[in-house]
């Protein structure tokens, strides 16, 4: 999975925006001052960096600058106050490629950090995860444990459902309803039930695919 540092010393705001990214398939590395990004690039540099501007101690036009030195290719997004001008102009001149301005919605960022990875030629994201599952969105792929896992159409617009609701119960209802075929056609609740078994039994019984008796299924970690 693609690696995402991201520099804020908000505690709260960088959890959330961890896990959101998270669901999308980023591994995000929060980073709560310079210091800390300065340290771990130099052993593991990011495929991609989020930096808050506003930092204590060293300010993020400064560590912005430093990275861009360290690494001219990297997608950078910078992180700024709503309505500043001068922070924005200050952020593209130190080197970043994008800005996103708080308070932010995490889809408006998603999108900016997937147009940056398709400029930078880097897979763009739509990895979808659980345990060792891993559902490549561009590429239709299913793989766990890193070993391919062929699918029929049934099997993985199914899987692509629940790993998109990953914590949620979706009820047979529901999976009926957005199951549709190419004649425009609903899925029987008979071909539900067998191609669940089938996907259960490729994936080899994964323990994160539950059934929830009397509602539906829920993928969890």
């Amino acid at each position: 999975m693609l690696v995402i540092d991201y520099v804020e010393d908000d505690l709260d705001m960088a959890q959330s925006v961890a896990a959101f990214l998270g669901l999308q398939g980023y591994t995000v590395r929060c980073r709560a001052d310079a210091a800390a990004f300065r340290l771990a690039f130099e052993a593991d540099p990011p495929a991609l960096a989020l930096i808050d501007i506003a930092l204590p101690g060293e300010d993020g036009l400064s560590l912005l600058a430093w990275a861009r030195a360290k690494a001219p290719r990297l997608p950078i997004v910078c992180l700024t106050a709503r309505d500043d001008p001068a922070q924005i102009v200050s952020g593209f001149a130190a080197g970043a490629d994008d800005y996103v301005a708080k308070p932010f919605d995490p889809d408006v960022l998603l999108a900016r950090i997937r147009a940056l990875l398709r400029r930078a030629g880097l897979p763009s994201g739509g990895l979808l995860t659980c345990g060792d599952i891993v559902l490549d969105e561009a590429a239709m792929t299913v793989t766990r444990g890193g070993a391919a896992i062929p699918l029929t159409r049934a099997e993985y617009g199914l899987l692509l459902l629940l790993m998109r609701n990953k914590g949620c119960i979706l009820t047979r209802a529901r999976l009926l309803e957005q199951l549709w075929d190419s004649g425009g056609r609903f899925v029987s609740d008979n071909a539900l039930t067998v191609a669940m078994r089938r996907m259960r039994e490729k994936l080899g019984y994964p323990p994160c695919l539950k059934t929830v008796r009397s509602f539906g299924y829920r993928l969890e970690e």
